[in-house]
């Protein structure tokens, strides 16, 4: 009988017994490992396995039953499951832009999985000011793959129907309504993080702001109700490992059928995060390429979208004349509003981001959550009119000219 027949949170000590129980093959016999606790997120404990003889390694990931950073917060560990069977099914949608799972474990709740420690998480490399030429390609790659392929326009409907049984998230998606589509415009549970300059603007800009409280409420249910493809979910420049010749999506836990722009949304969003680290450390440079990359992000989207689509589509009146590019232009309008829900939850929500929350200089990051809180609300209120990457990168620029107006 094994001591991991029954559930219990691991430590560094459980983890080279737990690989060689789970994959006794991996590293082999006499193999001397070490191990690291690596876990970045909120959600999961993930360590590094070693062999110190060759350099194998892998990655074990565990889903704990309550948030890192609240124990009030308690989950099912069935997200692990979710995780793992979406990498595998992404796998087959987008070779090469996923780690491989070796092995999902429902006792345990646990994954081992690719080691992409060659790899650089994407947040950290861009707060660095790094840049990425082909990241804009691999990533709409991705997203076009991955969402457009779980869509009802390709899929047979009822394996379409099958998989939304299969991946049906509730207590994740509640955390997404409740810090991404509620919290934020109300501070209804008072867990807002409000830097204090900013008390006054956030009061007036979101808290008080009547019409922009429809426009998310309108959000919300669209983000509960519109089961359009199969999303990573909270698709954030921490949920991507990077080099300059590869590109690696991870921890799709929060993975359920939605709206398509919002998986797009928060990819362009993060991009403009990367903007304020820049921003604030005087690199011109550096925010070019971002604003270039955001825009390059949407224009590729397109561009691939409609010639996947056109080769794809199976449901006889997805082929009617004109609807791949009036199906398109919705996604595009739900990508805005997903940008700009992602600037102002991890601007004044909960779950903030690094890249503003690390800007030493106090001027600047008050400047920088300014410009996010505004250009979400341009997102986000005229979406309807946003076609282009450009028309993203100009709600931006427009941010900037009255962030700096409003100081």
């Amino acid at each position: 009988m094994s001591r991991f027949d029954s559930y219990f949170l691991m430590k560094e000590g459980d983890i080279p017994a737990y690989v060689e129980d789970q994959l006794p093959d991996y590293f082999g016999p006499g193999a001397k490992t070490t191990v690291k606790e690596i876990g970045d997120g909120n959600l999961n404990y993930v360590f590094r396995v070693v062999d110190q003889g060759n350099g194998k390694s892998i990655i074990v990931k565990q889903a704990g039953e309550q948030l890192r950073i609240s124990a009030e917060m308690r989950i099912s560990t069935d997200r692990n499951r979710i995780e793992s069977e979406i990498l595998m099914l992404q796998d087959r949608y987008a070779p090469g832009l996923v780690p491989k799972i070796f092995k999902y474990d429902t006792v345990m709740c646990a994954c081992l999985m690719e080691d992409l420690s060659d790899h650089q998480l994407m947040r950290y490399a861009l707060m660095e000011h790094k840049t990425f030429p082909r990241f804009a390609e691999d990533i709409t790659t991705y997203m076009v793959n991955t969402l457009l392929n779980t869509t009802d326009a390709v899929m047979d409907h009822k394996a379409k129907k099958e998989l939304v049984k299969s991946f049906i998230n509730p207590e994740l998606c509640e955390i997404t309504e409740d810090l991404v589509y509620t919290e934020p415009y109300n501070d209804a549970r008072g867990r807002n993080i409000v830097t204090p300059e900013n008390l006054d603007f956030v009061k007036r800009e979101l808290y008080g702001d009547r019409a922009l409280h429809l426009e998310i409420a309108k959000l919300k249910f669209d983000f509960m109700n519109n089961a359009q493809a199969l999303l990573h979910g909270d698709l954030h420049t921490g949920s991507i490992f990077v080099r300059p010749d590869s590109t690696k999506i991870f921890d799709p836990e929060f993975a359920f059928f939605g709206p398509m722009g919002y998986d797009v949304g928060n990819v362009v969003a993060n991009l403009f995060f990367a903007w304020d680290s820049g921003d604030a450390a005087g690199n011109g440079a550096f925010c070019d390429w971002t604003l270039k990359t955001a825009a390059g992000v949407i224009d590729l989207f397109k561009q691939k979208f409609l010639v996947e689509y056109a080769k794809k589509a199976g449901d006889i009146m997805a082929k009617t004349p004109g609807f791949a590019e009036y199906y398109l232009d919705t996604i595009i309008a739900d990508t805005a509003a997903g940008a700009g829900t992602e600037l102002i939850r991890r601007t004044v929500g909960m779950a903030q981001v690094k890249d503003v929350t690390a800007i030493a200089d106090r001027a600047k990051r008050v400047r920088a959550e300014r410009i996010n809180i505004l250009c979400a609300k341009d997102l986000i209120m005229n979406r309807a009119g946003i076609k282009t990457g450009a028309d993203f990168t100009a709600a931006f620029l427009r941010a900037v000219d009255a962030a700096g107006a409003a100081l």
